[in-house]
């Protein structure tokens, strides 16, 4: 027995090597696990996205335009970074939430940007709302610096981004890509799902966000003319949310202000997603089904309503506004 452990071990011998090979794998995970987390974008979503994290145990370097967020973090224990490429070259798992195209492209390519300050190996997770082929072209040039890019955009709202309970539609190139990066998502959502390659995330995404676009609009429109019939609005939305006209714009996220406590309607439309934002989700949509021949007539008259919103000085305004904007028009 002790010359078969002998030759076992000997440094030559095959299962000395699957060993030596095992334990490298070992510490490598421990050393990936043990090190930093970074974060980039920490708006109304990104910043309940980065608590969690901090929250879970991991250490986290962040990064973001707006000196409060990120000094709210820092107080909350997070590393602070200069510049997105500070960020990479402190992490090697990075999570991004942004924007829009230009900026995601400029935060992973500009000069002073992830990109040409990553370690190879290093995992990218982008959870912004971009054109699926934006996502494409990121992971094909983050492959080519030897690391691994999946886009991963959210849904839940500021509420769930808050408590960990988000959605992450997830479009990755492999399963281990996916498993690699659910790893992560694990710690800021509950439901993590592999919609396909690289871009299907965000694919998903854009179908989601205009199908809540819509909704929102026929909620408004129906909780106004209930109450110019002199329903209360409680009520209204009460019997709704149980009855075939049920969704979650009615029964979780209604425009009414008073209606449901802790939502951006009932704090003046603040915080929550900007009119802006899905002006401009909406935007990549009808691109989308331009490309595809797809039919969207109600998608297309959403975005021409949160154009004219956006125009109209709600922009900053939580897109569930649209209900204010339509009371708006009754006065004119």
């Amino acid at each position: 027995m002790a010359t078969f452990v002998k030759a076992a071990l000997h440094r030559h011998s095959p299962l000395f090597t699957a060993l030596r090979t095992q334990t490298r794998h070992l510490s490598l995970t421990a050393a990936r696990d043990a090190g930093k987390v970074g974060f980039i974008g920490l708006g109304n979503m990104g910043r309940g996205m980065a608590d969690n994290l901090l929250a879970k145990g991991q250490s986290v370097v962040v990064y973001d335009v707006v000196a409060e967020e990120v000094a709210a973090m820092a107080a909350k224990g997070a590393v602070v970074a200069a510049s997105p490429g500070e960020v990479a070259a402190q992490s090697d798992r990075l999570v991004t939430m942004l924007p829009n195209n230009a900026i995601v492209q400029n935060v992973y390519e500009g000069s002073d940007g992830i990109f040409p300050n990553l370690t190879p190996g290093s995992l990218f997770i982008d959870s912004s709302t971009i054109d699926p082929a934006l996502s494409k072209d990121l992971a094909a040039k983050a492959k080519s610096h030897g690391s691994v890019f999946v886009d991963a955009p959210v849904s839940g709202g500021v509420n769930a981004a808050s408590a960990g309970t988000l959605t992450f539609m997830v479009g990755a190139e492999t399963e281990a890509d996916f498993e690699s990066a659910k790893a992560l998502l694990d710690l800021m959502g509950a439901k993590i799902t592999h919609c396909g390659d690289v871009g299907t995330g965000q694919a998903v995404k854009l179908c989601n966000n205009m199908l809540l676009a819509v909704t929102m609009i026929g909620t408004s429109e129906a909780m106004n003319l209930g109450i110019k019939l002199g329903l209360d609005p409680k009520l209204l939305a009460g019997i709704m949310g149980t009855a075939t006209g049920r969704c979650w714009a009615v029964d979780t996220y209604n425009p009414v202000p008073g209606v449901h406590p802790n939502v951006p309607s009932s704090n003046e439309y603040k915080g929550g997603f900007g009119t802006a934002l899905m002006t401009k989700d909406l935007g990549l949509a009808q691109n989308a089904a331009t490309r595809t021949g797809a039919p969207t007539p109600l998608g297309s008259l959403a975005h021409q309503l949160y154009r004219v919103m956006s125009n109209a000085g709600y922009a900053e305004k939580d897109f569930s506004s649209a209900f204010k904007f339509l009371q708006e028009m009754d006065k004119k």
